[in-house]
């Protein structure tokens, strides 16, 4: 039982570390960060609803994730060759444009959620 409950907590820190190892090492995942907290920020100011926290989380949640496995794939992709490859930009331009989507559609998503809000807001 010990050494199952030992894995299972070695397996949270290892993915915290990752978590934390994105933060510093990667600029976009400071972007991603500073963004998420700005809009917790003026949810809380704004008052959204529980379905809008809802739907917000979904989008932090899903980004910062695309950003940790756009991560992955250009660290594996360096591992492997480190020489100009054509195949290798493809992969990781692909990874990149898949997180460029993602942030495109939370933008897209927070504005349907705050622009009303702040409407509301300043009337």
């Amino acid at each position: 039982m010990k050494t199952k409950t030992k894995k299972l907590i070695n397996s949270f820190k290892y993915a915290f570390a990752g978590i934390v190892t994105s933060f510093k090492t990667e600029q976009n995942m400071k972007i991603h960060i500073l963004v998420m907290i700005l809009v917790i920020i003026a949810g809380i100011v704004l008052k959204v609803s529980s379905l809008d926290w809802i739907i917000l989380v979904i989008m932090f949640s899903l980004v910062i994730s695309a950003e940790l496995f756009n991560t992955v794939i250009e660290t594996v992709v360096d591992m492997i060759t480190m020489e100009k490859n054509e195949k290798a930009k493809i992969a990781k331009d692909i990874a990149a444009g898949a997180v460029l989507v993602l942030a495109i559609g939370s933008i897209i998503v927070g504005l349907i959620i705050f622009i009303p809000k702040i409407l509301d807001f300043i009337k």
